[in-house]
């Protein structure tokens, strides 16, 4: 019995856990990230470790990432650009920033 409910509460515990680190964002226009051209368009991004995932239908990007948690939170998700290449990712709704490593390549 003790065994089923700890069990169970793991379950529980790992998709919340899950959800927390899984978010929507749009890019307005095409951005670079990790050398792939991203369309303009909405996307799912997941943080995975030190990593990003990014997502639309079936096109998968990935790009190594430094999560950052500032003292407030955002109001809503903005994107910083440098020209067309995403710097960062400030997620609205939490204090969370996603900085983007300027020295990667292209791993999709």
């Amino acid at each position: 019995m003790v065994k089923n409910f700890l069990l169970g509460f793991a379950s529980i515990a790992l998709a919340v856990a899950s959800a927390a680190s899984s978010y929507n964002v749009t890019f307005y226009q095409p951005v670079m990230i990790n050398g792939s051209e991203l369309k303009a368009g909405d996307y799912k991004l997941e943080l995975r470790d030190k990593t990003a995932v990014i997502k639309q239908g079936k096109a998968v990007t990935e790009a190594p990432v430094t999560i950052q948690n500032d003292s407030q939170k955002y109001q809503r998700t903005a994107v910083r650009l440098n020209g067309s290449q995403v710097e960062e990712i400030r997620i609205g709704g939490t204090s969370t920033r996603v900085v983007f490593d300027k020295t990667s390549n292209a791993t999709n």
